[in-house]
């Protein structure tokens, strides 16, 4: 409670970043992201609660920083957020050029191919980030979850109000899917190669006798894929992206069923 009164009164008045005792505050609650000690949203009584002190605290960070050279053997970067270190003593296995910066959390076992996780992200136990896969700043992902080649997660810092998007655990994300704008995945769902989500995506359960349409939101255990709906406009009518849930993934299917198994359940080859 002191940590989260000393961010606020930072927040409120960011003359005192010049002071050291204020720095080393903002600095603490970026470390103890970084130990998976503190997160930026977590599941609680009511459902997933979102700790705005915490994000203030990552966009204060920022100003308290110095550009730095950052060498890695050939290669350089000049940031003023230093990378991610010690991977062995974490449990990662960190595949070449796979990066992530200091102040995200990366559980034992995760497994990172080249890709990129962000400042205040947090990756659950389990989980694969694959090639080129990027997971956005604040971002929380489950464990066992599969984000395939090419995956964006959005991240989220400002607004401050804007919620993070959340995968929860054992989730399937196929190939160049996007989930941005704190879209939120519950567990055990599949998306399909190259769904988009974003909060005004109209995410439409067709599994049934009458569709249900949702936004900002799938349902656990859906098997989702791309689709579009006829929308009118001045100059006449268009096709617009959607989301179509075509069924549910079935409880008794192994946690780690490729995309391929599960779509081929409901009869749908993407």
């Amino acid at each position: 409670m002191e940590l989260q009164k000393t961010i606020e009164k930072v927040w409120n008045n960011r003359s005192l970043l010049s002071k050291t005792i204020y720095c080393n505050a903002i600095k603490k609650v970026i470390q103890l992201l970084d130990d998976g000690k503190l997160r930026v949203a977590q599941k609680g009584e009511f459902g997933w609660q979102v700790n705005q002190w915490i994000k203030k605290a990552v966009i204060l960070y920022f100003p308290t920083q110095k550009m730095n050279k950052i060498e890695v053997g050939p290669f350089e970067f000049h940031d003023k957020i230093p990378l991610k270190k010690d991977y062995p003593s974490k449990g990662v296995r960190v595949v070449p050029h796979a990066i992530a910066r200091f102040g995200s959390y990366v559980a034992p076992n995760v497994i990172m191919m080249p890709s990129y996780v962000n400042i205040g992200a947090y990756v659950d136990s389990g989980t694969m980030v694959d090639t080129w896969a990027t997971v956005g700043s604040c971002a929380q992902i489950g464990k066992n979850v599969h984000l395939s080649g090419g995956v964006g997660v959005g991240g989220v810092l400002e607004p401050l109000q804007a919620a993070p998007v959340v995968i929860e655990d054992h989730c399937f994300l196929g190939s160049r899917s996007i989930v941005v704008e704190g879209v939120h995945i519950h567990s055990d769902a599949v998306l399909g190669a190259n769904v988009v989500l974003t909060a005004s995506t109209k995410i439409i359960d067709v599994s049934g006798p009458e569709q249900k349409v949702y936004k900002g939101i799938v349902p656990s255990r859906s098997v989702v894929i791309p689709g579009s709906y006829t929308k009118s406009f001045p100059s006449g009518d268009y096709q617009v992206p959607c989301a179509l849930i075509i069924g549910k993934r079935k409880e008794s299917t192994d946690k780690k069923t490729s995309l391929n198994q599960a779509l081929r359940t409901h009869e749908v080859a993407v």
